[in-house]
């Protein structure tokens, strides 16, 4: 028994009880289960329940299977809420439990999110008033945007990622990337964004209180287009958590899972995540859509 359970364990030093009731389920038309569990170190009511729990999962064994290939395919980065609603989109519409249970069975687990850079000097412009409020809803595109910097510290270097989101559907709008945390970074940014929008009149643009933010240049190209600046209190991240939330994603789903053999191949990824991230990675609030597909689908209803 001791090779059988190393057989099914990979040769792990600790074998879960799983496996120790597999390797006896598999031996026992061979050998009598008091024999089996003396040799396996478990109790006989810790077999009977083993059996009885472990042996439900075997009707799942195709779901098992395409939770594995979901959570492969999208590189690990997702949760079992997400996967559940990719489930459900394939005809499987399970509880969120069951799929946990389901994703614990197969090892798997979603990313942990570090923490993210922060821009603020202090008081060196003018500080806007907290019109957003923490309502982070939209009834429409292009009513509120938020926007931050994040900073990568890879190979030896740092570089700096400045974007600008649609909360109506959490799109990245535009975004700039560079080695030096500059005003032009930021200014780069918002040229791009404007280019995709001719009518911005009203607009509300919220930020925290980063120097880039606050300066005149910046607030000028606010208000040449009519948009009304938002800003987060002093020290309060939750005032801006939707961006927040957007660059944790980021790490923990490229930086931290992948290795990069140099910064054009970093930079190469960080691009073709964010396309991925609007057109493929689908969000539980918009009931399994990405954000392109939710904006199309509010565009197709206006019709």
């Amino acid at each position: 028994i001791p090779k059988k359970i190393a057989g099914l364990s990979n040769g792990k030093e600790c074998p879960t009880n799983r496996e120790r009731v597999t390797a006896i389920r598999l031996l026992r038309p061979k050998f009598r289960l008091s024999f089996l569990l003396k040799a396996a170190g478990m109790a006989r009511s810790t077999f009977y329940y083993g059996a009885a729990t472990y042996g439900k999962d075997d009707k799942y064994a195709a779901v098992i299977k395409l939770i594995s290939e979901i959570y492969h395919l999208h590189k690990g980065r997702y949760g079992y809420r997400r996967i559940r609603l990719e489930l459900k989109r394939k005809g499987y519409n399970l509880n969120g439990k069951t799929v946990l249970r389901l994703m614990g069975v197969c090892g798997l687990k979603s990313k942990v999110r570090p923490k993210k850079f922060r821009s603020y000097k202090g008081d060196v412009g003018r500080i806007a008033p907290n019109i957003m409020r923490r309502d982070f809803s939209a009834e429409a595109p292009n009513r509120k945007w938020v926007t931050d910097i994040t900073q990568f510290t890879l190979l030896g270097q740092r570089c700096y990622l400045s974007t600008v989101m649609d909360l109506f559907n959490q799109e990245i709008v535009a975004y700039t990337i560079s080695s030096s945390c500059s005003l032009k970074l930021v200014t780069t940014m918002l040229k791009k964004a404007f280019s995709t929008v001719k009518d911005l009149e009203g607009l509300m643009l919220h930020s925290d209180q980063g120097w880039h933010y606050q300066h005149a240049n910046y607030r000028r190209m606010l208000s040449a287009r009519g948009i009304v600046q938002s800003m987060s209190r002093k020290g309060n991240c939750l005032d801006n958590a939707v961006m927040e939330n957007f660059f944790g994603h980021l790490k923990s789903e490229l930086l931290y899972l992948h290795e990069f053999c140099s910064w054009d191949d970093f930079i190469r990824k960080l691009k073709k995540y964010i396309v991925y991230y609007n057109n493929d990675r689908i969000k539980v609030r918009f009931n399994g859509l990405s954000p392109i597909e939710y904006k199309n689908k509010y565009y197709n209803e206006l019709i």
